[in-house]
């Protein structure tokens, strides 16, 4: 099966461990899929509906709603601040709710895990992701699911790429990703 998976990182720093374990996937995506970082959440203003439309419809608003309409599926990375997933990856997740029923995330599958500092690796932020994806339209994948605690001191000298056990998890992401999209493709 071929598919391509649009991956957006919540984190906009250069060092990010998040932005590193998508890069991550990109190398480990299965034989026919592709795995694509998505560069630009930064320049998505925030979700405003006054601008949403053909005539104010900000550029880079309309092309992350072009990336994710094309993909097969969507991969979500999220670290997370305060107990939650950062602003940037609910303002993407707003954008591509919209037009409401009708939006880039509707049934598209969508799988949300990440790295972060604490103990549980984000847990919370991944959960709120999830529920907001859900409610957004996409379909979120069930049981596809990897929290990486300790980012910090765990990739402090070496890259997700370099970890075993990360990368068996998110191989096993990947493929559970995959196969949703393969079911969702023929259903």
């Amino acid at each position: 099966m071929s598919a391509r998976i649009v991956a957006l990182v919540g984190s906009l720093r250069s060092g990010s461990h998040n932005r590193q374990l998508a890069e991550a996937a990109v190398g480990l995506a299965p034989e026919g899929v592709t795995v694509e970082v998505y560069e630009g959440l930064a320049d998505v203003p925030f979700y405003n509906e006054d601008i949403d439309n053909e005539a104010d419809l900000p550029r880079a608003a309309a092309r992350l709603r072009a990336a994710a309409a094309d993909a097969d599926a969507l991969l979500l990375f999220t670290p997370e601040y305060n107990g939650t997933m950062p602003a940037v990856l609910k303002n993407a997740i707003d954008w591509l709710s919209r037009p409401y029923g009708a939006g880039a995330l509707q049934g598209k599958p969508v799988a949300v895990i990440g790295t972060a500092f604490g103990q549980y690796g984000g847990v919370w932020a991944q959960t709120e992701a999830r529920k907001a994806v859900g409610v957004a339209g996409g379909t979120v994948v069930e049981g596809v699911e990897l929290a990486i605690p300790g980012s910090v001191t765990r990739f402090a000298e070496t890259h997700p790429s370099e970890d075993a056990e990360v990368m068996t998890g998110l191989s096993a992401v990947l493929t559970g990703l995959v196969a949703a999209t393969a079911a969702e493709a023929t259903a």
